[in-house]
């Protein structure tokens, strides 16, 4: 089944800096794009790091070994100071749904995507990915029944009903192995734009008890 790929939502026009860009340019331009963080880049283009906001407020105001006495000019801080590393990246190819789990994971507003280089070609953010969650009710449908139901488990039209309204997916009917179930409900849960899955799918035999006989035979020493 084909999953909408990172590459299909990404931004490939990124806002970056260099690691000897300094604090106040890094925070004039989260300011001017409206953005709360920048790829650091080395001079390869590969991601050494984020400057976010975070990182920036945590280096405001005296350290804490600052004296009143010095006379000495403190040294302003550069990206490279107060950035996270190593960078938390996603590659082009990788899933949509796999990239949302890793921000949620993480708890991050938006991912570098690198290629097999770690060079910097886009950028994927929450709001992209949410994008995927806006496909038409029709064409999950179309998935479920084609994808899903036909190709993989060889259902017969009919046999089970699809219905769709808001990315839910409601079934109902049957197939012919119970052992089919959990697979079924979650190929469907992971399919692009799907929200949730109600399934009121039954099955015509129930596989499950020979089954575990068979595991039980087998574990059993002769």
């Amino acid at each position: 089944m084909k999953h909408i790929k990172v590459a299909d939502l990404m931004t490939d026009e990124v806002v970056s800096v260099a690691p000897g860009t300094g604090f106040k340019d890094v925070a004039k331009l989260l300011a001017q794009y409206d953005i709360s963080g920048v790829p650091v880049l080395d001079d390869e283009d590969r991601v050494v790091g984020i400057a976010s906001q975070t990182d920036l407020l945590a280096h405001t105001g005296p350290g804490p070994h600052t004296s009143q006495q010095s006379t000495t000019a403190a040294v302003p801080p550069t990206a490279g100071d107060v950035m996270s590393a190593p960078a938390v990246a996603v590659r082009a190819e990788e899933t949509a749904a796999g990239a949302a789990r890793l921000m949620t994971r993480r708890g991050i507003e938006r991912l570098p995507v690198v290629d097999v280089e770690d060079r910097l070609v886009g950028i994927v953010t929450r709001r992209d990915l949410l994008r995927m969650f806006l496909r038409p009710d029709s064409e999950i449908r179309r998935r479920v029944t084609g994808e899903v139901l036909t190709e993989v488990f060889g259902v017969p039209t009919g046999d089970v009903d699809v219905h769709v309204v808001d990315g839910i997916v409601t079934l109902a009917g049957q197939v012919e192995r119970r052992s089919q179930l959990p697979a079924l409900l979650s190929l469907v849960e992971q399919l692009d734009g799907v929200v949730a899955v109600a399934s009121r799918v039954t099955a015509r035999t129930d596989d499950t008890a020979t089954t575990h006989e068979d595991q039980a035979r087998h574990a059993m020493p002769w």
